[in-house]
């Protein structure tokens, strides 16, 4: 998605990407009905080693409720505990 493209060109710029602009992106996904790239920005801050806080999982979880994605809910729900 073109949220998923201006995180991905930040990143080749070398601006420093932070889990405040994951979260603003993922909740604008959620807001368009976009779980899937909701999702997608979530990992790739966690692969990147982005130190993610629970606003940033609290919208990702959000994204995937309102596209019906329980089974990613529920695995969200039990990473936020680790």
């Amino acid at each position: 998605g073109l949220l998923a493209n201006l995180l991905g060109c930040l990143r080749q710029r070398s601006l420093e990407q932070d889990v405040y602009l994951a979260s603003i992106a993922i909740t604008a996904c959620r807001n368009a009905g976009d779980w899937c790239t909701a999702l997608d920005i979530l990992q790739n801050e966690v692969a990147d080693h982005v130190e993610v806080d629970t606003v940033t999982y609290n919208a990702t979880v959000s994204a995937c409720e309102r596209g019906g994605q329980w089974a990613k809910v529920w695995g969200l729900l039990a990473d936020m505990t680790l």
